[in-house]
């Protein structure tokens, strides 16, 4: 058996146990999108400003 089999093997046993459906908004997620969209874009233009700060190679 191949890793790529058994990758696939595992993901498909792991898939096929959830059984719950896909709701997210039942299981209590408490994240709000944009919360998690803006966090994202803040960490990288954080990112981006100190790469642009600390290159000092010219």
């Amino acid at each position: 058996m191949s890793a790529l089999t058994a990758a696939h093997d595992l993901a498909v046993s792991l898939a096929s146990e959830s059984g719950g459906g896909g709701g997210h908004e039942s299981e209590g997620s408490t994240l709000n999108a944009y919360f998690v969209g803006g966090s994202a874009l803040f960490i990288l233009l954080l990112l981006l400003f100190i790469t642009t700060r600390f290159n000092r190679d010219r």
